[in-house]
């Protein structure tokens, strides 16, 4: 079994990595955060053969911190595993900010040269991660990433100050992080030398573009309506946005249509996926009786037993599908015939619906023609 040390394990990118290792039966995984101090860390160092060093600090009350807690931590932790036997491979979590002159990029680049000294001396591997913002569930908001406070006010409807619209922000997401850090702890053989690695992909977005998006997603929940999640950064950042509701809100209701049938509601929506939407349908009661020209949907049976019909609109038979709940299936409706589903249960039918576009009224594609004559 492989002993890891995560410091900083308290931290968001701690947290998930921590949660993710400890999914792996060949890890043992020891941490180190707050309120520990650095006497507590070298018993810890001497038990590592890897060690992911995470901890640092970024907010300060005073900027002396700065130092104290990027460079001298990270010169602590590289003694102490200089002192034991085992020479662990170091992995360090630094940041752009190390390319700049500011006291929290010059306390990065310090402890960067912290584990570049313990590589020289000890030949131990070492591995520097200059990290754009890394943005994803368990952060925090008013602290780690603008992502973070975008999310956490726009989904409880506060109000978002930004600065420049037109400023470009570069972010890695966690995931991404993550599992290229478990992917290294997997790893057996190492170069003795420092590795200056990326995680990819890394995103740009203006903070005004990110606004825009968030809002659109809290928009869109309204609306039952998703996203584009094919593309990346969208679906990243949407399950960030969702990461961030209010725990006490995480249901809403839905717009539910109910006639002598029964009822129906539309469940999600997508410009880019269609939509989908279920029905209770009442003993005896026929829905449907139409066709599209172009639309297509495909028809699922969850609970009780019922009867699809198709007719081509230019003639010929009747063609049936029997449907219910113990045999489950999909039945695609393709264009150009009229179509039916009839209750032929002595309980109430339960259909989820699946179209591929959203319904519009001013664009129905939907004429009405019985199946049977």
């Amino acid at each position: 079994m492989k002993t890891i040390l995560v410091t900083g394990a308290a931290g968001f990118l701690g947290r998930n990595l921590c949660v993710a290792l400890r999914r792996q039966a060949a890890f043992e995984v020891l941490e180190f955060d707050l309120p520990q101090t650095v006497d507590d860390l070298s018993p810890l160092a001497a038990r590592a053969d890897l060690v992911f060093h995470l901890a640092g600090v970024n907010r300060p009350r005073e900027e002396a911190e700065f130092m104290t807690g990027n460079a001298d931590l990270t010169r602590r932790l590289c003694a102490d595993l200089e002192a034991g036997a085992r020479r662990p491979v170091l992995i360090l979590s630094s940041s752009i900010q190390a390319e700049r002159d500011n006291p929290y990029g010059r306390s990065k680049k310090a402890a960067e040269e912290e584990a570049i000294a313990y590589q020289q001396r000890t030949g131990a591997p070492v591995g520097i991660y200059r990290f754009p913002n890394v943005f994803g569930k368990w952060s925090r908001p008013n602290y780690n990433t603008v992502v973070a406070t975008f999310c956490h006010h726009i989904s409880r409807g506060l109000p978002v100050q930004i600065s420049d619209r037109a400023n470009v922000v570069r972010f890695v997401y966690i995931d991404d992080v993550v599992r290229e850090f478990v992917a290294l702890a997997h790893r057996t053989e190492w170069p003795a030398t420092v590795l200056r690695p990326e995680v990819q992909p890394v995103f740009a977005i203006t903070l005004g573009e990110l606004h825009d998006l968030l809002v659109s997603f809290r928009e869109g929940r309204e609306r039952s309506v998703l996203p584009n999640l094919a593309d990346p950064l969208t679906k990243y950042l949407y399950s960030t946005y969702v990461s961030f509701y209010d725990p006490e809100q995480l249901a809403y209701p839905v717009d539910l249509k109910t006639d002598d049938r029964g009822w129906l509601f539309e469940l999600i929506k997508s410009p880019h996926a269609g939509q989908i939407f279920v029905s209770r349908t009442r003993p005896g009661i026929t829905r449907g009786n139409h066709y599209h020209d172009t639309k297509i949907e495909k028809f699922c049976v969850i609970q009780g037993e019922g009867l699809i019909r198709f007719r081509h609109v230019l003639g010929g038979e009747v063609i049936e599908y029997p449907v219910s709940d113990r045999a489950i299936r999909i039945v695609d409706i393709p264009p150009g015939y009229t179509h039916s589903i009839e209750n032929t249960g002595s309980t109430d039918l339960l259909t989820l619906f699946w179209a591929n576009e959203i319904f519009d009224p001013q664009y129905p594609d939907t004429c009405f023609e019985k199946v049977l004559p």
